[in-house]
C-alpha cells in the first residue's frame, strides 16, 4: 500500500496482505531483527478500549485493530474477544456464518485476549481523543524510514500492526504499549523519530 508521499505503508499480515516490502521479500525478510530479548510492556491494570473491526467467522469474535482485507466477507487477524455477544449489538453485515461490524470495544486485556466489560459502541458514534503526535517535523529520509519500518515487523512480532511514514517520522502502531516500546525506540533511533502508537488505550485516554 502506498502513502500520500509515495512511500510504502507496511502492514501486519492478513490472509491477503503481506508485511514485507518487495525489497525485503528478495532477502526473505532476513533483515528484520528478532523479537527475542526485547522488554515487553506491562499489561494494563485498568480497562482499555480499542476501535476496529469485529469479525466472527462462527468460532468466536475477534477485534481486528490493524488492516482488514477488502474481500467479502472481510478477512483479518485480531484479538479474541471473550464475553462478546451479537445479542448486544447489530452487525454491520453478514455472509453465511460470518458476521462483522466496526466498533469501539472496552474491556480487560491480558496480553492475549480482550474480555468485554460493557456494550460496544458503533464507530459511527465513537468520538475519541486524537492520538498524541510530536510537534514539528522529523528529519529522516524515505530510505531510513523504510528500513526502520521493516525492522519494526520483526521487533514487535505479533504486536505489530502497521508502520507508516508521516512528517519525517515513522508511526508504528502496535496492539498495546505502556510507553516501554516508545522508550526503546527513542533510545535506538533518537527521540521522536519513531512514534509508537498503542491501538489499545486506557479508558481515561480514549
Amino acid at each position: 500500500m502506498e502513502t500520500h508521499s509515495g512511500m510504502r505503508r507496511i502492514l501486519r499480515s492478513t490472509p491477503l496482505l503481506a508485511v514485507c516490502t518487495a525489497a525485503a521479500l528478495l532477502s526473505g525478510c532476513a533483515s528484520t531483527p528478532s523479537a527475542a530479548g526485547r522488554q515487553e510492556p506491562a499489561l494494563p491494570e485498568e480497562e482499555v478500549v480499542g476501535a476496529g473491526t469485529v469479525l466472527d467467522e462462527g468460532d468466536g469474535a475477534q477485534l481486528c485493530l490493524g488492516p482488514v482485507a477488502e474481500s467479502f466477507p472481510p478477512q483479518c487477524r485480531g484479538i479474541p474477544l471473550h464475553g462478546w455477544s451479537w445479542d448486544d449489538v447489530v452487525p454491520d453485515a453478514s455472509s453465511g456464518d460470518v458476521r462483522w461490524g466496526a466498533y469501539a470495544v472496552q474491556g480487560r486485556y491480558d496480553g492475549e485476549a480482550l474480555t468485554v466489560t460493557t456494550d460496544a459502541t458503533p464507530l459511527a458514534l465513537y468520538d475519541p481523543e486524537p492520538f498524541p503526535w510530536p510537534d514539528g517535523t522529523g528529519t529522516a529520509d524515505e530510505e531510513e524510514l523504510a528500513r526502520i519500518g521493516e525492522e519494526a515487523v520483526g521487533r514487535f512480532a505479533d504486536a505489530f500492526l502497521t508502520a507508516t511514514p508521516r512528517d519525517g517520522r515513522l508511526e508504528v502502531v502496535v496492539v498495546w504499549d505502556d510507553g516501554t516500546w516508545q522508550r526503546q525506540a527513542d533510545a535506538q533511533y533518537g527521540d521522536g523519530l519513531v512514534v509508537v502508537t498503542s491501538a489499545l488505550r486506557s479508558v481515561r485516554e480514549g
